[in-house]
């Protein structure tokens, strides 16, 4: 077993050069014993692969995410590993010993492999850097580990573990940031943000992700360089706003994205949501609004016992995002948002089609926006059975999320009228779990299907058979199940008045 004594590595020389004036920190005891366990938890590519590549007089280190959650105690699913030796010469030292390998990155430098279970990727040492106009970096590899880490997004995750010495690298400061909760750049945030401009969007997402606070020099370089975030595909925006989403503070990404001048190329609709508001058309500040409803939604998903719910994420913060467009006067004191759900869910599903998130999730967030409003004409509970049925029928499968952001939605202070809304919707879901048991909602249909619409009609298929469905289905809505003799009846009436 190599020897768990740590060094640090430094090159003041190379700090000075490239603008770094941080000193590498000194791992504490706890630190020391977090990074045995990271490489523990890799082994046998710690020892084996680490003894196999400077047999080879090749280095090899773990580095940035997993060192970083590492020494943060926070759980890594990913093991990153960056080397002096080309991909062909990574091939070539991982042939015969590695179960499987894969070569999909492999333009980008990086190769895969499995090892007894374990999955890990081997990159070599490289910069990237984008034109001013491309959408794809242009990757030049390395010698050393020092430029490596130098191309970094932020010092927190320009740190390394050589294998198999174990000696900890950190020639920017990385662990001091970690110390501080601070997000700065190895070398000048310009250099960084303009050598891939996603690292914008990304240093936003670890402000949400770890509750980490930007270096004044890294806010400003992203506020002035944010329209460099148009060059970046808009898969790569993507993910990197799902992250964030899903993040323990999601909110503080979404404030920082807009004070920084970052959302306009994301989620441009987000900071249009900041009405102006006068002494004579108050209303509520719709951006504050959506915030908490976004806060309000994950503190019930967590009480709910669900995971960070991506879908329901994206419509407590979009769910508003059609007043703008509807805002309108009335009177003194009087502003109204007719149809705001409506072009919200429009408004929605562009979006998110532009960042290419997948269909199901666009329909589920573009359903629940054209909802959220649907419970507001509940009242004291006047609604029939009927009522209720299609209120669940039409959120279908995103029932359970629309009990969440309808609830997340009250955000008014007046404690009465939140009580009262609470009270209200608390009676429509015990409502519709006894139509459930009664009825399996999320399987409503007519009492005929097609064929025997067709049989009992004498027809042949065609326009008709959807009519004669739609008015048994609106019939199984308003008097619940019928017989099939009950419902063939009810057809031929129908049939003999409308055919």
């Amino acid at each position: 077993m190599p020897n768990t004594e740590f060094s640090s590595e430094t090159d003041t020389a190379k700090q000075e050069e490239s603008g770094a004036t941080r000193p590498a920190g000194t791992l504490t005891g706890e630190q020391r014993a977090a990074i045995t366990a990271l490489l523990d938890a890799v082994r046998p590519v710690s020892d084996e692969l680490g003894e196999r590549f400077a047999a080879h007089d090749q280095q090899l280190a773990v580095v940035g995410g997993p060192v970083r959650d590492a020494l943060l105690g926070r759980a890594s699913n990913d093991v990153d590993l960056t080397t002096d030796a080309v991909p062909q010469r990574i091939l070539e030292l991982v042939d015969g010993w590695a179960d499987s390998v894969w070569t999909v990155g492999i333009e980008f430098g990086t190769v895969g492999l499995r090892k007894k279970g374990l999955q890990v990727e081997v990159t070599t040492y490289r910069s990237e850097s984008y034109s001013p106009k491309s959408r794809k970096p242009d990757v030049h590899y390395g010698d050393n580990i020092h430029d490596d880490l130098l191309r970094r997004d932020f010092t927190v995750n320009a740190m390394a573990v050589r294998m198999p010495s174990q000696e900890f690298v950190d020639p920017f400061g990385g662990l001091a940031d970690l110390a501080e909760g601070v997000l700065r750049t190895p070398g000048r945030p310009e250099d960084s943000f303009s050598d891939d401009p996603l690292r914008i969007m990304r240093a936003v997402r670890f402000a949400a992700q770890l509750g980490f606070e930007l270096a004044p020099e890294v806010a400003e370089a992203a506020r002035d360089m944010a329209d460099r975030l148009s060059i970046v595909s808009a898969e790569r925006v993507r993910d990197e706003l799902v992250k964030l989403l899903l993040s323990p503070d999601p909110r503080r990404g979404i404030e920082l994205m807009v004070e920084l001048g970052i959302a306009p190329y994301v989620l441009p609709e987000i900071p249009k949501l900041r009405l102006e508001i006068d002494e004579h058309h108050r209303h509520k500040d719709v951006y504050e609004h959506s915030l908490i409803v976004l806060d309000q939604a994950i503190e019930l998903e967590r009480a709910r016992g669900h995971e960070p719910d991506l879908v329901l994420r994206l419509a407590a913060l979009l769910h508003d995002v059609g007043k703008p467009k509807t805002r309108a006067f009335e009177g003194p004191g009087r502003v109204t948002f007719h149809h705001h759900e409506v072009v919200g869910a429009s408004m929605s599903r562009k979006r998110l089609s532009a960042l290419r998130f997948p269909k199901d999730v666009i329909t589920d967030v573009s359903t629940l926006v054209a909802l959220h409003l649907r419970f507001h004409g509940y009242g004291k509970g006047e609604w029939t059975d009927s009522a209720v049925r299609r209120y669940a029928r039409d959120a279908g499968s995103q029932l359970e999320r629309l009990h969440i952001l309808t609830r997340a939605d009250c955000t008014t202070r007046n404690r009465r009228k939140a009580a009262a809304l609470a009270r209200a919707y608390d009676d429509i879901e015990r409502r519709i779990e006894k139509l459930a048991e009664q009825e399996e909602l999320d399987r409503i249909r007519p009492d005929l299907d097609g064929n025997e619409i067709q049989q009992i009609l004498d027809v042949k298929p065609g326009p008709v058979i959807g009519r004669a469905y739609r008015y048994l289905l609106e019939l199984r809505l308003e008097n619940g199940p019928m017989s099939k003799d009950d419902a063939a009846a009810a057809l031929r009436t129908w049939a003999a008045e409308h055919l």
